[in-house]
């Protein structure tokens, strides 16, 4: 066989080995308790923010007060500083209790929002 012929055919096998090789899939690993805190506390944030931003709208529009609209931000930054007091005591996340209270503060603020 001429030289040639044998680097065609160790190019063809160094090919399919190539494409035999098998990668796997990337490992699925669960989420730590850490980032599931924080992730909690991500959300308290996102619902405040969606609130202020309800309350900014309402007065801009002329269906709230200006003096209306500073008490209902002051209620959202209330809840604010309380979410993020919890959790500081927890390394920056809050717990599923703590997320649930939260919830229901900015519950009752969103229907005196609406």
């Amino acid at each position: 066989m001429s030289q040639f012929g044998r680097r065609l055919t160790a190019g063809a096998l160094v090919s399919m080995f190539a494409a035999c090789t098998v990668t796997r899939p990337p490992e699925h690993r669960s989420p730590t308790q850490h980032e599931i805190s924080s992730q909690r506390l991500r959300q308290v944030d996102g619902r405040i923010d969606k609130l202020g931003h309800r309350i900014d709208t309402h007065v801009t529009e002329g269906s709230y007060p200006a003096p209306q609209g500073d008490a209902l931000r002051h209620r959202l930054d209330v809840i604010h500083g309380e979410a993020h007091d919890m959790a500081s005591k927890h390394g920056g996340g809050l717990t599923s209790g703590e997320q649930r209270v939260l919830n229901e503060e900015l519950d009752t603020a969103a229907h005196a929002i609406e």
